[in-house]
């Protein structure tokens, strides 16, 4: 490992979680562009937003420099994750973290308001099984208010095109393994890093307990979840973005 951060600079521990995540999706930032596009297009520029499975606050980070009279809750179990997404936006008023399990079929209860304009979320529901997934989106379903949209960015592959994913896959991991030999972190790696740092490593320690080296959930296809949303309650769904390996869903209530 070549990166060093250490101590409360909470922006450099937010910088270093994008690099790693941008790894794995160099193109992540594309994926939120549209979101808040959509964003804006369906429920304007100062949305209620719920940011599901927050992390460290990735979408609430982006949500809030684009529309800045934008409210955002950010929900997640990750005690890692959650401490550095609370030390980042510490102080600004527009934004409030709730520890949360969403198995726990009363997690809404914690949420600070009933309704939300948008739900989002990017890149962490892969980690439920499908029956969980299709319980959340019923949940969901009663939290976004009529009009209002929730997104979804993820793995969601074709199934029907096994060469042209093998194809996919093996360039994504070729450029993945270049960028890794010039320093490069990945998911692991940064784990070490955050676990040695004295303000992360009790929160990183707590976290590993909870969901091990890593939780592997299912990856429907976006029509899959385009059909739940559907079944959900929402009125429209469909794949508003896509790369070869992932895509966006929106659902419109």
């Amino acid at each position: 490992m070549t990166e060093t951060v250490s101590g409360a600079d909470w922006q450099a521990w937010q910088d270093s979680w994008d690099r790693q995540q941008e790894w794995y999706m160099p193109d992540r930032e594309e994926r939120f562009r549209v979101m808040l596009d959509m964003v804006e297009a369906l429920v304007g520029a100062a949305p209620r937003v719920l940011d599901l499975a927050c992390g460290t606050g990735s979408i609430s980070d982006r949500l809030l420099k684009r529309f800045p009279e934008a409210e955002s809750v950010g929900v997640d179990l990750d005690p890692a994750l959650l401490a550095i997404a609370e030390g980042y936006f510490a102080g600004d008023e527009r934004v409030r973290f709730v520890r949360a399990d969403l198995k726990d079929p009363s997690w809404t209860a914690r949420l600070p308001h009933t309704s939300y304009d948008a739900v989002l979320t990017a890149t962490a529901l892969h980690w439920l099984h499908t029956e969980d997934l299709r319980g959340l989106y019923g949940q969901l379903g009663t939290v976004v208010r009529d009009g209002g949209v929730f997104m979804n960015a993820d793995h969601m592959p074709e199934e029907s095109t096994p060469r042209i994913n093998a194809a996919d896959r093996a360039q994504r991991h070729a450029r993945m393994d270049r960028a890794k030999a010039a320093g490069a972190l990945d998911w692991a790696d940064w784990w070490k890093l955050a676990a040695a740092d004295p303000l992360l490593a009790g929160p990183t320690a707590e976290r590993f307990e909870i969901y091990g080296e890593h939780a592997d959930g299912d990856t429907p296809s976006d029509r899959w979840h385009a059909q739940v949303l559907r079944d959900s309650g929402f009125a429209e769904a469909r794949t508003v973005w896509r790369s070869p390996s992932d895509a966006l869903v929106l659902g419109l209530k």
